[in-house]
């Protein structure tokens, strides 16, 4: 079954005005199945939100993490089992601290790496040099609430280029909640789980499967058969989710983009028909090829 995870948010531990409490009755008003909890280089609300889902009834369950807040970007640590020490960041060398978070057993990635930077939010903006993508496991390639052209374009691209080139990277949206915001038409990120299944291992899974989808509420799926590829939409029930049209299923591979008019049963399309690099960029708009209108970003395809 398909999950749906809300993999950055704040509470009143940092800088947040909502308390642990009522971010978690928001996710479950929400019909949210898995929260993270991360706050501002502390993981001080860690015990306080496990408390709360065990003394209530909720459906929703919690990942714990910590959103490393440094001057030259910020790294979001999810399933984190401990603090981790940030302060000997080197905007030279970041690898060291995604080291760290892999030693510890983390998930780690780059949250809005496109952010305004100085002298609007000083840190917000990645602007630190990688030189190894190895450690590092996803890029968040859609922070809801920042400007859509301005950060968010230039982070799914980034995104996009780095896959083609051929580094291993889940993609992930977050809410950056800070308030209590809502959350219809509102990218998400989606995985595969069991019922009552343990969050931490089936994000641990997807996100170094790279089995992640980034949506509004409509999950294009695919698989090759008997020499085609077929693409198929499931509905994921996201509140306040609004269908348009049409759908286009785009295809980008390192050479070119095709477009391709799909019905609410899906497309199949022969190899010839698809673009033949090895790496494949997959997603889904709704009635014209804007980005306002992108609905989905799939699992990269790889051949």
């Amino acid at each position: 079954m398909l999950k749906r995870f809300e993999l950055h948010n704040h509470s009143t531990h940092s800088d947040a005005v909502i308390t642990c409490l009522e971010l978690a009755k928001h996710m479950e008003k929400d019909q949210v199945d898995v929260l993270a909890l991360t706050d501002h280089n502390t993981i001080s609300g860690h015990f306080e939100m496990k408390e709360i889902l065990r003394k209530h009834d909720f459906h929703v369950q919690a990942v714990y993490g910590m959103e490393i807040t440094t001057y030259y970007g910020h790294i979001l640590c999810l399933n984190l089992p401990c603090y981790i020490s940030w302060e000997s960041i080197d905007i030279c060398n970041p690898e060291k601290i995604f080291k760290a978070c892999k030693k510890a057993g983390a998930i780690s990635g780059i949250a809005h790496p496109f952010s305004y930077g100085s002298p609007f939010a000083r840190g917000c903006r990645f602007e630190m040099k990688v030189h190894d993508f190895s450690d590092i496991d996803f890029i968040e390639i859609f922070n809801n609430p920042e400007p859509l052209q301005e950060v968010n374009a230039p982070g799914l691209k980034w995104w996009e280029d780095l896959c083609l080139k051929g580094e291993k990277l889940a993609a992930t949206a977050g809410m950056d909640m800070h308030d209590l915001q809502d959350m219809s038409m509102m990218f998400s990120t989606y995985l595969e789980g069991e019922k009552n299944g343990n969050p931490e291992e089936e994000l641990d899974k997807a996100i170094h499967s790279l089995q992640t989808w980034v949506s509004k509420g409509i999950i294009l799926r695919y698989k090759r058969k008997q020499g085609q590829w077929c693409f198929w939409l499931e509905e994921t029930d996201k509140p306040g989710f609004k269908t348009g049209n049409k759908w286009l299923l785009i295809l980008r591979d390192v050479r070119e983009e095709r477009i391709y008019e799909m019905t609410d049963t899906g497309i199949l399309l022969s190899e010839d028909a698809i673009p033949k690099g090895p790496v494949m960029i997959i997603k889904l708009f709704q009635d014209s090829p804007r980005l306002e209108n992108l609905v989905c970003v799939s699992p990269v395809m790889y051949r």
